[in-house]
């Protein structure tokens, strides 16, 4: 009887000694999770993330082995925890347990490639597997149980799987941020290069109406008075949108205004704005474009078409396509001919420049509105102010899509001869 009270103490001490065990690897665990929130909230790159997390499964959990996998900022799988891993380990196909959704055995999976580890914790997130980590054996502290330091492993790499997630998606919209910033100041800078002020004197009345498809587009078109009664004027259609086609357009504008500044003829002005663009295209992309000069006083109008819709002069009642001129610019470096034609324009005279978004407009039927439907409206309007003639024809030709929508940029110049 003497022996029993000692008997009950002992057992009381040795249980306060677990349960102050366990409440210290709890706080273990506790100040594990602070230090990993901490160094998310720090903004850690995930090769640090992956550091502590490792020192923390090691030291902590006494695992043996970890190879804990996640997405790329390509999506495509990569371990992060390869130190003393095998290669066959550390290129692991991953995703070939993309269903699964719980903690598995991976002796249930059945691959002798995982020998050294005894657990699969997959990360899942709308049904996506957003990671995964492989886990060796644990070591021999009995403080808790496999079940909850499985539990605990399985909450810091969730954890560490969705913070890298947030940093793939917070890059992703700060790139969507800033490709927008870029577009935007890549259509400002397109809006800079067309004409804003288009003259309406007693030479020569000129509207314009210009929409790309989407922010940043390929067509291009300019006016310059060369001289006291020498007028310039161009429409064109570069390929390609976006940037590249802006700074393409920058380019061909500058060379453009330089080269028409020298005592070139027609054909040598084109020829060698040809070479321009094959320099800064190396061949890759191409203008067609309508390029021609109007005298006020011999009244001439000369013009080189290089492979774009045909402009449409009406004159006296009659319409005139203009398309004399070249192959598009370019795609040889010397182009193998140049034609050009010089007509006489009389007083009252319509020419309309055009991009192919127009005449190739179609409707639900898939018609197109094609070079007859602009000549049709412009032998019935041609009287219209051009402003006023320009907005009447964009609704014409809306009209005649009814419900589709415009797959192509826009563009109209409209000039009248006086």
């Amino acid at each position: 009887m003497s022996g029993q009270p000692f008997s009950e103490l002992e057992f009381f001490k040795k249980r306060l000694s677990q349960t102050e065990g366990l409440l210290g690897m709890k706080q273990q665990q506790i100040d594990s999770l602070l230090e990993i929130t901490r160094a998310v909230n720090n903004n850690m790159p995930i090769t640090a993330l992956a550091r502590i997390y490792e020192n923390i499964l090691r030291a902590q959990m006494g695992v043996q082995q970890v190879a804990l996998f996640i997405r790329d900022k390509d999506d495509s799988w990569v371990c992060i925890t390869s130190s003393e891993l095998s290669p066959a380990i550390i290129n692991y196909d991953i995703s070939k347990f993309a269903s699964f959704n719980f903690t598995t055995p991976v002796a249930a999976l059945q691959d002798s490639a995982l020998e050294g580890f005894e657990y699969l914790i997959p990360v899942q997130h709308n049904k996506h597997l957003i990671g995964a980590v492989l886990i060796g054996s644990f070591g021999n502290d009995l403080r808790d149980t496999k079940e909850e330091k499985l539990k605990f492993i399985q909450t810091i790499t969730n954890i560490i799987v969705v913070a890298n997630e947030n940093k793939k998606l917070m890059k992703s919209q700060i790139d969507q941020l800033v490709m927008q910033k870029e577009l935007k100041l890549a259509a400002d800078m397109q809006n800079m290069l067309v004409p804003s002020n288009l003259p309406n004197n007693e030479v020569i009345e000129a509207s314009a109406f210009y929409k790309p498809h989407k922010n940043i587009g390929g067509d291009y078109y300019d006016f310059v008075q060369v001289s006291d009664h020498e007028y310039a004027f161009c429409i064109s259609d570069i390929s390609g949108k976006g940037i590249p086609a802006a700074i393409l357009m920058a380019n061909f504008q500058a060379n453009m205004r330089i080269l028409l500044t020298r005592k070139y003829s027609l054909p040598q002005f084109v020829d060698v704005l040809n070479g321009k663009v094959c320099e800064i295209t190396k061949s890759e992309k191409f203008i067609t474009c309508f390029i021609a000069i109007y005298n006020s006083k011999t009244r001439m109008l000369s013009y080189v078409n290089a492979g774009h819709n045909p402009s449409i002069l009406r004159s006296k009642g009659d319409i005139h396509l203009l398309d004399k001129g070249c192959t598009i610019l370019g795609m040889f470096e010397t182009l193998p001919f140049i034609a050009f034609d010089e007509i006489p324009v009389e007083p009252g005279a319509v020419i309309v420049n055009y991009t192919d978004g127009l005449s190739e407009a179609m409707n639900n039927e898939g018609k197109l509105f094609e070079l007859e439907g602009l000549i049709d409206f412009t032998n019935q309007h041609n009287t219209l102010a051009l402003t006023d003639f320009n907005t009447k024809l964009i609704d014409r030709v809306i009209t005649f899509k009814q419900d589709t929508d415009f797959d192509d940029d826009i563009t109209l110049l409209s000039l009248r001869f006086k």
